[in-house]
């Protein structure tokens, strides 16, 4: 890896459009955690202990077995077991989620992924519990691997970027349109085959990848209850800074010796701390930026 790519690995959480590789980082800790406890579970001779739990973390086709492990429709897509399943997983999303970050931002790469994930799933669960071709199957069958919400940032670059050129080895620049038909192709005709399942959740991811750059492209995101609820999960373990705030009542204005304190506190003007207090009022104070704390933080040192 170049210097670039290392820089983005080691400052991937401390960097905020940086989406990618922290997907990666996720799966690739939850890929070599299984595999180290693995490893102590067989020594003390409780390998199907092991294997037990980690089906917890896939997602099963039978109805009855999801609904008692209903976290699994979002655990299977951060899971794998075999190296080359996730390295390759992880390949393709390295290289065409960096189109949607770059272009599109961070955000969008997570809602594509969790967009995606879900969808594949949801579809996987209905085509094995629907379609006879499937009935004997259903019980045992279990997904795992991030391959719907890669196929979904996959088809989700290729519409949003169709002629961007990729340039593959023995083969030369190849447009990522056509890059993404031919994995499509792929797994339309696999989903009779070994890994139906798998290949059943990538057209669902593909459908989402595809659906949101069209819906975005018209304004409209999909995938903004995804950040919404990912930002309320990040704020419920988020500490509070403990600051000092002056809360008004209605249109109540501060006394000119509270005005001249806290000008005199941050040289900033007693205007911009009102229309600071007002906004807190109406949003909260994690609508504030980092400059708006900051002077409200000098603001309330006196």
């Amino acid at each position: 890896m170049n210097g670039g790519i290392k820089e983005e690995f080691k400052n991937a959480w401390s960097k905020p459009n940086n989406a990618v590789v922290q997907i990666i980082l996720i799966n690739l800790i939850v890929f070599v955690s299984a595999r180290v406890i693995k490893v102590f579970f067989d020594l003390s001779g409780a390998t199907d202990t092991f294997y037990f739990i980690f089906r917890k973390l896939q997602l099963p086709a039978d109805v009855g077995s999801f609904l008692l492990q209903p976290w699994s429709l979002v655990t299977y897509f951060f899971t794998h077991f075999d190296f080359f399943h996730i390295l390759f997983n992880m390949l393709f999303l390295f290289w065409f989620g960096r189109i949607i970050q770059e272009f599109l931002n961070s955000k969008r790469v997570i809602s594509l992924y969790v967009l995606g994930g879900l969808a594949g799933g949801i579809l996987y669960m209905f085509i094995y519990n629907f379609m006879p071709f499937y009935a004997d199957r259903v019980a045992e069958s279990m997904m795992l691997g991030a391959s719907a919400g890669v196929f979904a940032i996959v088809v989700g670059a290729a519409v949003f970027m169709p002629n961007y050129t990729f340039f593959l080895l023995f083969i030369g620049p190849v447009k990522i349109k056509y890059i993404a038909i031919f994995y499509v192709f792929m797994s339309f005709i696999g989903t009779t085959g070994a890994n139906a399942g798998g290949e059943i959740a990538h057209l669902g991811g593909a459908l989402v990848g595809w659906m949101y750059i069209s819906q975005l492209n018209k304004g409209s995101d999909m995938g903004g209850w995804v950040i919404s609820f990912i930002q309320f999960i990040k704020s419920m373990f988020k500490p509070q800074p403990k600051i000092k705030v002056t809360h008004r009542s209605g249109n109540r204005r501060p006394t000119k010796k509270e005005a001249a304190k806290a000008a005199d506190s941050s040289n900033t003007p007693q205007a911009e701390i009102d229309a600071i207090l007002d906004k807190i009022s109406e949003k909260g104070y994690e609508s504030l930026t980092k400059d708006e704390k900051q002077k409200l933080f000098n603001a309330s040192k006196k």
